[in-house]
């Protein structure tokens, strides 16, 4: 066999045809992409990232029903033929594809997941006759192939990670997050469901990401730990009972106090916090498990006010200003368990000695 056939829709853009296929992933052994071998001027776009490779793999072993791929895009450098159905009308678009197997097919975008599917295909032979939807073009050269992949990336952004929690289904800790948004009352109505940042004149309080983060850290659970039906009910129980202890959360709530305000003049109002607060919950639960809401009500005393440089400063606050490094995050769990006189850990004490002696306190 010289060739192989391939259902196709016609298509133009910029005066060029291309086609559409969906192609059988056992034909994707047809395709390459540039070897890491060639100087980045020589090569129709960037590197194969092996470490990237298995993720996909697995997310295509773990899915068989239900994973989702996007289209390839791939060049020809070799001449094709379309044989349409017919020559008027959309039976004109539709037809065959012949591809020499001579031909050079490069990928211009998506050479990961292609590397992916060749992965699974091992393991899962019967993936062998499903299909990937490939968009082809005619090579015509090398300045060609990389202004493809130059445009195809040119305006690709990724989604904030708030978003990416609010639409996956999948994710146990996504769900997790999204219940505790919708049933808590401080955080409903209050959680940022889209962006990771917070703007100065919103009426959000709290961002999706990062009560998903905070209360990963408080499970203490791993990307691919199962959540069980306790774990769910000590988050909401958690976050709840912290909300007890600051007022301002219940306020917020109430539309006494505008999210604003407290952002400007309150740690308490910002993502340092949540983590902190997970960290601090999953040390209660661990060392205190039947009276750890006890130990929580002195976060009432706690000033949590931006203007208590003497307590923030290094520490939530880097001059002034909130700071979002794991370093600032630990130091603040230093000080709420300071506060409500709850022994630091072996590793806590070193941490709090380095920030002391740089001067801070």
């Amino acid at each position: 066999m010289d060739s192989f056939n391939i259902a196709a829709l016609r298509g133009l853009q910029a005066g060029r045809e291309y086609y559409v296929a969906m192609c059988p992933m056992h034909y994707l052994k047809q395709f390459i992409f540039d070897g890491s071998e060639l100087p980045p001027e020589l090569r129709h776009q960037r590197v194969l990232n092996k470490s990237r490779v298995p993720g996909i793999t697995q997310y295509l072993l773990d899915n068989p029903k239900d994973y989702v791929f996007s289209s390839l895009f791939a060049c020809i450098d070799s001449k094709v033929k379309f044989e349409p159905l017919g020559n008027k009308g959309e039976e004109f678009r539709i037809g065959m594809l012949t591809i020499p197997m001579s031909a050079k097919i490069v990928i211009n975008d998506g050479q990961h997941r292609k590397a992916a599917i060749e992965e699974a295909l091992i393991q899962r032979p019967d993936f062998r006759d499903e299909t990937i939807s490939v968009v082809f073009f005619i090579d015509e050269g090398l300045t060609r192939s990389q202004q493809i992949f130059a445009d195809l990336n040119r305006h690709a952004v990724r989604p904030t990670k708030s978003l990416g929690i609010l639409f996956d289904h999948r994710d146990q800790f996504s769900q997790l997050a999204r219940k505790i948004a919708d049933e808590i009352s401080f955080f409903n109505g209050l959680t940022e469901m889209e962006k990771t940042s917070i703007s100065n004149r919103s009426i959000k309080l709290f961002t999706l990401s990062s009560i998903y983060q905070s209360t990963k850290i408080l499970l203490k659970k791993g990307a691919k730990d199962k959540i069980s039906s306790n774990d769910e009910s000590l988050a909401i129980q958690f976050w709840e009972e912290v909300g007890k202890h600051i007022p301002d959360w219940q306020w917020a709530a109430q539309k006494k106090v505008r999210p604003a305000e407290l952002r400007e003049e309150y740690v308490h109002a910002h993502g340092v916090a949540l983590q902190a607060l997970g960290i601090l919950g999953a040390e209660l639960v661990s060392k205190y498990p039947n009276n750890w809401k006890a130990k929580l009500k002195k976060l009432s005393k706690v000033d949590w006010s931006r203007k208590n440089v003497k307590f923030w400063e290094g520490r939530a606050l880097i001059n002034g200003r909130l700071s979002k490094s794991n370093n600032s995050v630990l130091l603040s769990v230093n000080g709420l368990k300071t506060d409500l006189n709850l022994p630091l850990t072996k590793e806590q004490k070193e941490l709090e000695k380095e920030y002391s002696s740089n001067g801070k306190k």
